[in-house]
């Protein structure tokens, strides 16, 4: 998936830092080369994982291509849990994830000796998204949500009046996350009681983009995607209000950051290969950059920025690292 295009000049600097929490695994490098630290880098930096991380990742490469021309900073999109894999087998510098690292993929890092540390890169809502012709479903329960979902579903909820007796008479059409995207781990935990519990009968995808295209050209449509995506295209889809027991709330920067968008607010994260950090300085020049530029990237990429307490531990742990 391809960095949005945006205008990366001007942009109004929110402030967005990275909280970093250090864990051991052993450690060797991983993919790439180096030769000079700071301007003078060259060499290649290899990432992998979340699409719904990927733009700030690609955002800051663009940055910092500003910075260092030489550096070839590369982002792919196998989803959460296949970027880990990568990682784990020490094929990437930097894993891109939507959810934090499970312990069977902690246990691949141990038994390949790789150490790791993880940012917290920027906070995300969740959205659940319809047609933008659907003027109906403007707030649903977490429990109409689970009745769509759920894994009870599969072939009996097909139509809109299933979920409320007020809705139309309207096939449902259902896209989201594959099974290896960290939001497709998050929705289901969240929505459905268990990660992984979802009705199969659904189109599926880890590049959110092709939901998109699925809720845009179907009037019944509903998916689930991270909020950035609805800000960059809001005339293919609409976001819906999520219920969570205190009422209807709609994803926006402030209400993931104070926490009332519940269930589905939820943390950005990458992992950084600890060796690649130590012994190849374009990673450490591109990880340290990427940390001090988290207001532009954020910005640009359309995610919304950490708390204070997220920064002032930002600052603290950053400093371990150098």
């Amino acid at each position: 998936m391809s960095y949005r295009s945006l205008k990366l000049a001007g942009l109004s600097a929110t402030i967005v830092a990275a909280a970093l929490v250090l864990t051991a695994c052993g450690g060797q490098p991983a993919a790439g080369g180096g030769s000079t630290e700071g301007a003078g880098a060259s060499g290649s930096v290899v990432a992998d994982g979340s699409s719904t991380v990927a733009p700030l990742t690609e955002a800051a490469a663009d940055f910092f291509r500003d910075e260092a021309p030489d550096v070839n900073v590369t982002v792919a999109t196998s989803g959460t849990g296949g970027g880990f894999a990568k990682f784990c087998a020490d094929e990437t510098d930097i894993s891109n994830a939507s959810r934090p690292i499970k312990d069977e993929e902690i246990a691949l890092c141990e038994e390949a000796g790789i150490e790791y540390t993880e940012i917290v890169i920027a906070n995300d809502g969740l959205s659940v998204v319809v047609n933008p012709e659907n003027d109906f479903a403007q707030c649903l329960t977490v429990e109409q949500l689970n009745t769509i979902w759920g894994p009870d579903a599969e072939g009996t909820v097909t139509n809109w009046n299933q979920v409320d007796p007020s809705f139309p008479d309207l096939p449902l059409a259902l896209f989201g996350a594959g099974t290896d995207s960290g939001t497709f781990d998050y929705f289901t935990d969240a929505i459905n009681g268990e990660e992984g519990a979802i009705r199969t009968d659904y189109s599926p995808s880890e590049d959110d983009n092709i939901t998109v295209q699925g809720v845009s050209g179907d009037e019944g449509a509903i998916g689930f995607l991270g909020l950035s995506y609805v800000e960059e295209n809001p005339d293919s889809m609409k976001a819906v209000e999520v219920d969570g027991g205190a009422g209807c709330v709609a994803p926006t920067a402030e209400t993931v950051q104070d926490g009332t968008y519940s269930p589905l607010g939820r943390p950005l994260f990458i992992y950084v290969n600890n060796a690649s950090y130590a012994d190849k300085p374009q990673v450490k020049s591109f990880v340290d950059f990427y940390v001090e530029s988290e207001a532009e990237v954020a910005e640009a990429a359309l995610f919304i920025g950490l708390t204070e307490e997220q920064k002032a531990t930002a600052q603290d742990e950053l400093a371990t690292l150098g």
